[in-house]
């Protein structure tokens, strides 16, 4: 073990040219990062859980309640035997072969088969209320990370002149506004990482596990090594858009279309100018080439670089299917559900058209409801990017690679 832990904690890799950990220990007059102060993050993860539950369950659910909103889930499904059968035995989405079997055996017509299906995989979906109360949890802890970042790096020499990330590197005293900050956003990602297990399920659950694994990884990476100075602007920056996410859903939950579209539009634009415009060429170009430049590059540097240029591709990525959403509503008139869609939808769509109604396209700023109690801005009451980004939050929140975050 103690070979382990010596080849894990090389000098050579962690550190610069002729610096060591015995350099790094703290002393009456000088305090460092050292990698033993993140062992409090996981009991504090742990309370984090807790006082969500706490959160959810007396300030979030009232606050649905007094907005009216239910916790009616999906449409259920019919009880058959025959399809239960299928759907806990064999398939939960059945191919056209098999449709066309128990289409004859049952004598439904295939549609209403499919129908059957979908309302189905939908039963265990989450209600209205139940998102609701999620979202306003993430609003809250964003909203206040943020604004605490906004306050600590207003007065730091390095949130003006990013050089100042790199002056006398790595000798930087720890500060505990800084030790806060780390620590708070890192519990908060750990709780999201074993949440994400008991959460709402959504398409891109693979790609929000590793964007909180990379997010968490990073805060820890940048701690270690003492790039404490830049690590907070990359957290401060992911966490500028997130709240502002959580607060669109809400509004798409509560029904107030026109804030939801009014929140959306500032979401997008924050998320996007602040991925692809502020991080390249605020954050990108100080820990490439303004570190290259004062203190040079070294092991760990290009491995910390590689992740945050990885962190860049995930943004490119939302910013995408942010954009994409936005092309569909200006363009074709039209906001579609989130393709990370926990609800499908479309059975209700179909439902409307067995029955004889017209469906119509509307405009973003006009929502409708639907059977599953959101409006038509989203089917499903979700965004692209949650909390992530995310959220949030961005290696999302370090809030929703919602947000990566050193």
């Amino acid at each position: 073990m103690a070979g382990f832990s010596a080849w894990f904690w090389n000098e050579r890799f962690w550190l610069p040219h002729n610096v060591t950990w015995a350099d790094l220990k703290n002393t009456d007059g000088a305090e460092y990062p050292q990698a033993s102060d993140l062992h409090f993050a996981f009991p504090l993860a742990i309370g984090i859980f807790f006082v969500r539950l706490a959160f959810e369950r007396f300030i979030a659910k009232p606050c649905a309640v007094s907005l009216r909103i239910q916790a009616n889930g999906p449409r259920r499904a019919q009880p058959n035997a025959i399809l239960e059968k299928v759907f806990t035995s064999i398939t939960k989405s059945p191919d056209e072969k098999r449709l066309e079997g128990l289409s004859k055996q049952l004598d439904w017509d295939i549609r209403k088969i499919q129908r059957w299906f979908r309302h189905r995989r939908n039963e265990d979906k989450p209600s209205t209320l139940t998102k609701f109360c999620e979202s306003m949890w993430r609003l809250a802890f964003y909203f206040y990370i943020f604004f605490y970042g906004v306050r600590f790096l207003w007065k730091a020499p390095w949130f003006w002149d990013t050089r100042h990330c790199w002056y006398n590197y790595p000798y930087q005293q720890l500060e505990f506004d800084m030790y806060y900050y780390y620590i708070m956003e890192l519990s908060f990602y750990w709780s999201l990482m074993f949440s994400q297990f008991t959460d709402i399920k959504r398409k891109d659950f693979l790609i929000m596990f590793l964007h909180h694994l990379a997010t968490v990884g990073l805060i820890t990476f940048s701690y270690v090594n003492n790039m404490v100075r830049v690590g907070t602007l990359v957290m401060c920056l992911h966490d500028t858009s997130d709240f502002l996410l959580e607060a669109a859903k809400l509004a798409n939950y509560a029904k107030y279309q026109r804030l939801c579209d009014s929140l959306f539009v500032m979401f997008g634009f924050v998320f996007v100018s602040s991925r692809l415009g502020i991080y390249p060429f605020w954050i990108l170009n100080t820990t490439l080439f303004e570190s290259w430049e004062i203190i040079g590059p070294y092991p760990s540097w290009w491995v910390f670089n590689v992740l945050l240029l990885l962190l860049q591709v995930l943004h490119a990525i939302w910013s995408y299917l942010i954009l994409r959403i936005a092309y569909k509503a200006v363009v074709k008139g039209k906001v579609s559900k989130d393709d990370r869609s926990d609800i499908e939808s479309s059975s209700d769509e179909e439902d409307a058209l067995t029955n004889g109604t017209k469906l119509h396209h509307h405009s973003p700023f006009k929502g409708t409801t639907n059977a599953n109690g959101t409006n038509g801005h989203l089917t499903t009451g979700t965004w692209v990017g949650d909390h992530y980004m995310a959220s949030s939050r961005t290696m999302c929140n370090m809030g929703e690679v919602q947000k990566g975050q050193p």
